[in-house]
């Protein structure tokens, strides 16, 4: 009885000690999630980079850190070249736009006068009234300069963070792989590891896939703004381009901004506008989805759309932007959790053959089923 006792009581002890280590990883993990976002921002731009080092280490005789810090390097100078050519354009057209916008709403309050019913009238000249208040010039206390230079840093931090992890996660992989390997039984190690690059792949086809899309909508959108003379073009573009990361919503959004500037030449430049933007998304969701995207995710439609609301209503935006890797590395663990060598009998009901009745099509499917059901 004492020794009944004991055993409770050691596995009562156990129990709370696990509890209450969920617990506290539960705990670390919440107040450390950007951290954790940007590790896994910093794993899928080194899954994306990953194809690129085998393909040079499968075409050269040069080592895999060499060929990693030239990669890296590549990478990193593309980054800077952007920052330093593209932003500073982008920002000074950004100026222009701030700047011509007053004149912009004073004439939407004129025309806004005129309209009709009255009631409607009036709520534009709201909303007008509304992004005045936002425009007008403040200035800028202690407090403001203080907070805008910690965003500032915070922002630069990131992405110091990110730019290291991408290169500590491409030279340090094959090492931590074998490290946490050596936690798991022996027989099992093969499936984890090929589970783990499976994983990897996905969510580096993904990110490259999507770097590819929003490369190519800017691009896109840029050159249609720039022939049909819209302001601030390049800013326009690269609005569309950041936006088309954003799932659901995102072309909308990016279409919003080049809208209201076309609509500060001209009514028909706006309504030209639309219809370019209505053309480009058509393009984009029969054309380069399907052409880029194919074969890199491995989710039907219905998991990729259900991954996307659940993600949007559990974490926003950010979210929505991770769901989907998120459910595709998911997705590998489940299908390595299978037991594919005994397949599933087809569902008699589910069989269509037009060309016979219902009864005679189950007669047919019911020993299809158990021949499919037999092991070996």
């Amino acid at each position: 009885m004492r020794g009944l006792v004991v055993s409770w009581a050691a596995r009562g002890a156990g129990l709370a000690i696990g509890v209450g280590l969920v617990g506290l990883i539960a705990g670390l993990a919440a107040s450390s999630i950007n951290v954790i976002g940007l590790a896994f921002i910093a794993i899928l731009l080194a899954a994306a980079l990953e194809p690129f080092i085998g393909w040079m280490r499968a075409h050269t005789a040069v080592p895999r850190g060499p060929v990693i810090l030239l990669v890296y390097a590549i990478f990193f100078g593309v980054v800077v070249l952007f920052a330093v050519f593209v932003l500073p354009a982008a920002f000074t057209q950004a100026e222009e736009v701030m700047r011509s916008l007053p004149g912009f709403l004073d004439e939407v309050d004129q025309w806004a006068h005129d309209i009709r019913p009255e009631a409607l009238g009036q709520v534009i000249g709201s909303l007008t009234d509304a992004a005045r208040g936002y425009l007008e010039p403040e200035t800028p206390g202690t407090d403001d300069v203080v907070q805008l230079g910690l965003t500032l840093a915070e922002a630069l931090t990131s992405l110091g963070a990110v730019l290291a992890l991408v290169f500590f996660w491409l030279v340090g992989h094959a090492r931590l792989q074998r490290y946490v390997l050596a936690f798991v039984p022996l027989p099992r190690r093969g499936g984890v590891r090929n589970a783990w690059n499976e994983i990897e792949g996905r969510l580096g086809m993904w990110f490259r896939g999507q770097l590819i899309l929003m490369g190519t909508i800017g691009v896109l959108c840029g050159t249609a703004y720039v022939l049909l003379g819209v302001p601030s073009a390049l800013l326009l573009g690269l609005i569309a381009a950041i936006c088309e990361a954003i799932p659901l919503v995102g072309p909308v959004i990016g279409a919003v901004p080049a809208v209201l500037a076309a609509a500060t030449v001209s009514p028909e430049l706006a309504l030209l506008v639309v219809g370019v933007t209505v053309v480009i998304q058509v393009v984009e969701n029969n054309v380069l989805v399907p052409v880029i995207m194919r074969n890199t995710i491995g989710l039907s439609p219905l998991i990729v759309t259900l991954s996307l609301l659940v993600g949007a209503a559990a974490g926003g935006i950010l979210g929505a932007l991770v769901a989907v890797p998120v459910a595709a590395a998911i997705e590998v663990v489940l299908g390595r959790l299978q037991d594919r060598q005994v397949p599933v009998a087809q569902d008699p009901g589910a069989v269509e053959t037009p060309d016979r009745s219902d009864s005679d099509t189950i007669e047919q499917a019911l020993p299809d089923a158990r021949r499919s059901a037999r092991p070996g």
